[in-house]
């Protein structure tokens, strides 16, 4: 039994009379049988199974249904990506956004170019054109100082006054826009940073410094979403500009349950707050 089949049916069987049926329909007479009423329900499940279908087709069509995979790196994005979340589940609750943590910038780069992941959040000095750019906000590096440090309680510090103290890093590299700052700063500032240990990332980085092991040189997000216990903070008085918090997407996929996350992002980032009504083409990307 096809759909129009059955709804022809359903007509017969609720109107009792095939004169009115077939004006409903737009069909011609047809006989029902005695045993047709046990197909009432098959037929009553098969029109609404199609509705529910076209109502899946028209949600996914326009951006409101789907899943959309959001990679990030745990502790300093916590802030934004729940206030990303919050929003999608508002705007947009047909949407499924599921989250995936201590993803740093090269490897979440590497997966959103793989297909592995829709949307990532971090920090990059350079995308490729393969990758689409949003940024939602901007951050000021910091310096993380262990107890008993002499600068700390100081306001600000100048990074080459800090040239033979030990450092703790984190994962990344020359392709994440935080990992390339140390040693570029260091080598301006005329020193080679001594590393004496890799954290797997910010939380053990952030307990570390606390433990006394050496300081770390993070952003602001991060002074704002961990607090060690004895960790100071200091303003790098010569971090140059801020590093761009960006969330980034394939180019040209053209998913739309993708394009409205982006475009609630937008609005919920942007300066002029305001969403695009249909959220199937987001701002421009800047780079």
């Amino acid at each position: 039994m096809e759909v129009h089949h059955a709804r022809a049916f359903l007509a017969v069987a609720e109107e009792l009379h095939f004169g009115r049926a077939a004006q409903r329909v737009n069909l011609t007479q047809s006989a029902l049988t005695p045993a047709g009423e046990a197909l009432v329900p098959v037929a009553e499940d098969l029109v609404h199974a199609a509705e529910r279908a076209g109502e899946a087709v028209r949600g996914a069509v326009a951006g409101e249904t789907g899943r959309v995979r959001l990679g990030f790196a745990s502790a300093s994005a916590i802030r934004p990506v729940a206030r990303l979340a919050r929003e999608v589940q508002s705007r947009a609750p047909g949407l499924r956004l599921e989250l995936e943590s201590a993803h740093f910038s090269p490897q979440g780069l590497e997966r959103v170019l793989e297909g592995e992941l829709d949307l990532c959040l971090g920090r990059w000095d350079y995308v490729p054109p393969a990758v689409d750019a949003l940024v939602l906000a901007q951050e000021r590096l910091v310096v993380a100082l262990p107890p008993g440090h002499r600068l700390r309680g100081a306001a600000t510090v100048a990074l080459a006054d800090l040239a033979e103290d030990r450092w703790i890093t984190i994962p990344g590299g020359p392709a994440s826009a935080l990992g390339a700052r140390l040693p570029a700063l260091a080598q301006a500032a005329g020193f080679v940073p001594r590393i004496v240990q890799q954290a797997p990332d910010s939380w053990s980085q952030v307990v570390l410094v606390d433990a006394g092991v050496g300081l770390a040189l993070t952003v602001d997000s991060v002074r704002e979403n961990i607090r060690g216990e004895a960790v100071g903070w200091a303003e790098l008085e010569d971090a140059g500009p801020p590093l761009d918090v960006q969330l980034i997407w394939r180019a040209g996929r053209g998913d739309p349950a993708v394009a409205r996350v982006v475009a609630i992002a937008a609005a919920l980032f942007g300066d002029d707050g305001q969403d695009d009504d249909d959220g199937q083409d987001g701002p421009e990307r800047p780079r």
